[in-house]
């Protein structure tokens, strides 16, 4: 009973935002318009100044982990390949690329955030496990979606050079940048800049996952249901199922093995979506995949919460 205290400790007040966003949604609070503009504030601007302020307020020689971040680049690269794979069980070829997406691109920064500091308080493994799985997220979703775009045979110079400035421009890796330098050049912190990103940095998870949660739509979910729920069980289980007992058997614990965990299980990201519709996909199966996962997310990460603590890896 207290490890499910502590696993519903973890996943609730994030499931409730949510909730609380999508009841909001409802009673003409918070509107579509105004969950896509919060949306954008916390990925411009909320977001990068908090994993800024992780980063810079710790010892990145101390806290930096090579075998974290390649681990995470790695089961990132497998993660795809598998979706990839399981993707050609589908004959719609426009279909795959969206399945590719939505089974391995999760909302990592702001889940991961969420709940490492949910339970431990903060977290410098987040900013990491970000470094060596989100700029694989960009480049991978282009390609995927380039490859089986419907009105396009591939990808062109055009798109590549458009990935690339996407790359360089992404604010969260910006912010990861700047903390990353700050920390290794010792820079000094003033208590006003301090407080300031801080202030800032409180807004990014109860705005962002109330955003998530009024831009929910149960009549989205049912469209396209069989590869919706084949991307779904993959986001929230397969791929635990295979890299979770990985990392355990290679020693990650506590806050690196919840990173992990993030990075494989949590919802699928509401990007996918936005992405899927600006390269000529239809977006519907993007979005029910982000809406199945995203509802089903708070149950499949209490019950892995709820056992790696059962089984004293928390």
């Amino acid at each position: 009973m207290e490890n499910l205290i502590f696993s519903l400790n973890a996943t609730m007040p994030i499931f409730m935002l949510m909730v609380l966003g999508y009841f909001l949604n409802r009673i003409g609070w918070m509107d579509d318009v105004l969950a896509a503009k919060l949306n954008t504030f916390v990925f411009r601007v909320s977001l990068p100044v908090t994993l800024y302020n992780q980063l810079a307020g710790v010892d990145i020689y101390a806290a930096w982990d090579s075998g974290f971040v390649l681990f995470c680049f790695c089961a990132t690269l497998i993660s795809v390949l598998l979706a990839a794979f399981i993707s050609l069980l589908f004959p719609d070829k426009a279909e795959r690329g969206e399945l590719i997406q939505a089974s391995y691109r999760s909302s990592a920064a702001l889940l991961g955030l969420a709940f490492i500091e949910n339970i431990y308080g903060s977290s410098a493994m987040a900013p990491l496990m970000i470094i060596g799985a989100v700029p694989l997220y960009n480049v991978v979703a282009v390609v995927a979606l380039s490859l089986t775009d419907p009105e396009q045979q591939g990808l062109d110079r055009e798109t590549l050079l458009h990935t690339l400035r996407g790359i360089v421009t992404n604010p969260i890796l910006i912010g990861i940048l700047i903390g990353l330098g700050w920390s290794l050049l010792k820079l000094p912190r003033p208590l006003i800049l301090t407080k300031t990103c801080a202030s800032v940095g409180a807004t990014a998870t109860p705005l962002g996952l109330m955003a998530m949660g009024a831009s929910f739509d149960f009549k989205k979910a049912s469209g396209k249901l069989k590869p919706a729920l084949a991307a779904s069980f993959l986001k929230l289980f397969g791929f635990n199922l295979i890299f979770l007992p990985i990392a355990i058997r290679l020693g990650y614990r506590e806050e690196k093995l919840v990173a992990i965990l993030v990075m494989l299980g949590s919802a699928t990201t509401v990007s996918c979506y936005v992405m899927a519709k600006n390269m000529h996909h239809d977006g519907v199966l993007s979005s029910s995949v982000v809406m199945l996962t995203t509802l089903f997310s708070a149950f499949s990460l209490t019950f892995w919460l709820f056992l790696m603590k059962s089984f004293g890896m928390l």
